[in-house]
């Protein structure tokens, strides 16, 4: 009766590529030279693995040497084409009901709000990447030198004459009171990740939207970016 087991050759083999199978069989009869004669020859093996394995790193560290350190940059750089996934304030961002879920409430100051509320009233029915959309549209302009520099300005701006307003519900006429307060704290927390710098990678630096139910006439001049929900997003040609 005998028992198998892989001798050193498989580890070494792997490592140098070559996956040598060495079956050393020891026996269970009480014939101690035998295993002092096979232990022997495994170990004078080992040296001219060893010896090999030196010269395969010693070829692998003049191959780097020959490339030179640019080029070795340039092959560990992520493809241009490549999705990376946009990080906030907070870790990686999912546009999903269950990651916003997971967010803390997000109560803050006057910018917040106007973007808060902005967002309710112009994407509450959209989903959760729809409504981060909206938001990168109102940040957008904030960094534009063709808009106001803040967010209440963005949001605010033309208020004051009926359906002349960037944001429709700032001038309709209709009551601004907040009804459902879920879909409000929901916002509520994309406002605080966008003004707190989440990334702006969903809409392609879009400055203007519309509802696929219409077809204004700058949507003809202005490059369109990307279409999320039932919204076309658009950059001005200036911005």
């Amino acid at each position: 009766m005998t028992m198998r087991i892989w001798g050193m050759a498989l580890a070494w083999g792997l490592m140098l590529g070559n996956v040598a199978y060495g079956d050393v069989t020891i026996s269970t009869a009480t014939d101690p030279t035998a295993d002092l004669a096979a232990t022997e020859e495994a170990s004078a093996e080992v040296p001219l693995l060893d010896t090999r394995l030196s010269e395969l790193l010693g070829q692998d560290r003049r191959a780097f040497q020959a490339i030179g350190g640019k080029r070795v940059k340039t092959l560990a750089n992520i493809p241009k084409g490549a999705k990376k996934i946009p990080t906030g304030p907070s870790g990686p961002i999912t546009y999903t009901k269950a990651w916003l879920a997971s967010q803390p409430s997000a109560p803050g100051g006057d910018q917040w709000r106007c973007l808060a509320e902005a967002l309710y009233f112009e994407a509450r029915g959209e989903s959760v990447k729809g409504q981060f959309a909206v938001a990168e549209v109102i940040m957008n302009r904030v960094k534009s030198s063709l808009y106001p520099n803040s967010v209440c300005g963005v949001v605010n701006q033309g208020t004051g004459k009926r359906y002349q307003c960037q944001f429709t519900y700032t001038c309709d006429g209709l009551s601004d009171q907040i009804r459902e307060q879920a879909a409000y704290a929901q916002v509520g927390k994309i406002a605080r990740l966008m003004i707190s710098g989440a990334p702006r990678a969903l809409t392609g630096g879009a400055t203007h939207y519309h509802t696929t139910a219409v077809n204004p006439n700058w949507a003809r001049t202005f490059p369109r970016t990307a279409r999320i929900g039932v919204h076309y997003f658009y950059r001005h040609p200036r911005s």
